[in-house]
């Protein structure tokens, strides 16, 4: 694989894994549209590697928090803001991973791989994007997350298996949609998405063991490298243009994308 066509996979999954524009959708669209040949398992793995280190360092004080609530979360004690977050975030991650094993094991995963499909999730998710932050109050913060909360999170996380729903854009909408403000819905998305992450990297990483070689290696880490400096950027872009405005730029692209995809499949 060449450098240009690493870089660009790079920089596409470092820039869309946390804007609620589905980076699956944009990876599969790359190779589809273009006529390239799909970047397979082992990039795919890198980049998200690359976009994992960038929200924990980016959500640094959180992720801490969690660390420091492991022990007490291992006796069985959640009276810790850090083993609270902590089990909260993996009851939000068991929703994904089992919906992700069966999609693994029935071969659903590449049959879901269509321009046509990427379309109507585009164009539907987004319009429910819309919904939720227009609908939605803006009165609860990410510390006030309840186990509700974190089951409900996590079906929307599960739901955004399917390609171009996307994983940030369903568990942001549903965070919306349960009442809290966006920077906090954001946060919330942003740490779900650690554990989901390192979950389906170790499982798709077991897919490798036997192929791996060492060109397979330098190209994987410079792809971690790229997606890393992307996200990091497009994660500090969006936090702070949460600020100001709300995610109608997001739906707008989401609804505009979705329609282009739509007639390249039917027409």
């Amino acid at each position: 694989m060449s450098l240009m066509h690493i870089f660009i996979l790079a920089l596409i999954q470092g820039i869309t894994e946390f804007l609620p524009i589905s980076s699956s959708a944009h990876l599969i669209l790359f190779p589809q549209l273009t006529g390239v040949a799909d970047q397979g398992v082992a990039i795919d793995v890198s980049v998200h590697v690359g976009t994992l280190l960038a929200v924990m360092i980016y959500f640094r004080s959180d992720v801490m928090m969690v660390i420091r609530g492991l022990p007490d979360l291992a006796r069985g004690r959640l009276d810790s803001p850090g083993a609270r977050m902590a089990f909260l975030l993996a009851v939000a991650t068991v929703p994904v991973i089992v919906l992700g094993l069966v999609l693994k094991l029935t071969g659903l995963v590449d049959a879901m791989r269509s321009v046509a499909l990427i379309g109507w999730t585009m164009l539907i998710f987004g319009v429910v994007l819309y919904a939720a932050d227009k609908l939605g109050t803006e009165a609860r913060r990410a510390e006030g997350w309840t186990l509700r909360d974190a089951i409900i999170l996590g079906l929307w996380q599960a739901i955004a298996l399917i390609p171009g729903t996307s994983r940030s854009g369903a568990t942001i909408t549903g965070a919306r949609f349960l009442g809290f403000e966006r920077h906090d819905a954001a946060r919330l998305s942003m740490l779900m998405s650690i554990p989901t992450i390192i979950a389906s990297g170790a499982i798709t990483a077991l897919d490798l063991v036997e192929t791996a070689n060492a060109q397979a290696a330098i190209d994987g880490a410079i792809g971690a490298a790229i997606s890393f400096v992307a996200a990091l950027f497009a994660l500090k872009v969006m936090m702070r243009f949460l600020a100001a405005v709300s995610f109608t730029p997001y739906v707008i692209y989401r609804v505009v994308l979705g329609m282009a995809l739509l007639w390249v499949a039917y027409s």
